[in-house]
């Protein structure tokens, strides 16, 4: 199981430090960007991530959790991100072409929906993305509890990735994930699982960390 610590859980104050530890434990390097309207919260912007970049030593996997996701591709990809994903509800009928643009600069493109989005919207794109995000909670705040009908909502892509072929096409998960529902979200069929607080906030960071990747 990859595992990506989510830098909005970080300590800003120590946020080298943070990045260091998740540089040393982790697989992927995880940026949550809201914008304040897509979500009600806003995150952070160009200046952090540019920080991170200049620092991290893992892949960067940046989630846009925002409006007119395709107004910031190129700038992301020049960033650096390995990893860039957006949300179908903020894309609709562009979803297609903004994977392709992603794609045109040698970026992973995901797509991602939030809980109340049937996961069958998104079937149509299984075969041009390189991940799927599925969010376990609604997007915009972190420390939420994870929503158990999320799991249903993985093996129901997993099962379509298969049926399609597409079984390289990864499943990423965000929201309430932590080492009591690790296991189970494996079952279901995550690849990659997104952890904020319950690493950042553990009294011991490493072993819950690896007690994500080990389930």
């Amino acid at each position: 199981m990859l595992t990506a610590p989510s830098m909005l859980s970080a300590d800003f104050l120590n946020l080298g430090a943070d990045l260091d530890f998740v540089n040393r434990e982790a697989d992927i390097i995880h940026l949550d960007v809201m914008d304040g309207t897509f979500v009600p919260n806003i995150s952070f912007g160009f200046p952090v991530v540019e920080a991170i970049a200049a620092k991290a030593e893992k892949p960067m996997d940046a989630h846009l959790m925002i409006v007119n996701p395709g107004k910031y591709i190129e700038r992301f990809a020049k960033v650096g991100v390995d990893m860039l994903s957006f949300h179908f509800e903020a894309a609709g009928e562009e979803s297609l072409s903004l994977i392709q643009r992603i794609h045109s600069y040698d970026v992973k493109a995901g797509i991602a929906i939030n809980p109340d989005v049937p996961v069958e919207k998104i079937f149509h794109l299984l075969g041009e993305v390189d991940y799927v995000l599925i969010m376990s909670v609604f997007a915009g705040f972190g420390g939420q509890k994870f929503i158990p009908e999320s799991l249903e909502r993985i093996r129901r892509v997993k099962a379509e990735l298969r049926r399609l072929g597409e079984e390289h096409v990864m499943i990423e998960v965000d929201g309430g994930v932590g080492p009591s529902n690790a296991a189970a979200l494996r079952e279901a069929g995550a690849d990659i699982l997104v952890a904020g607080s319950s690493v950042f906030k553990a009294k011991d960071r490493i072993a819950a960390l690896n007690a994500l990747k080990s389930c």
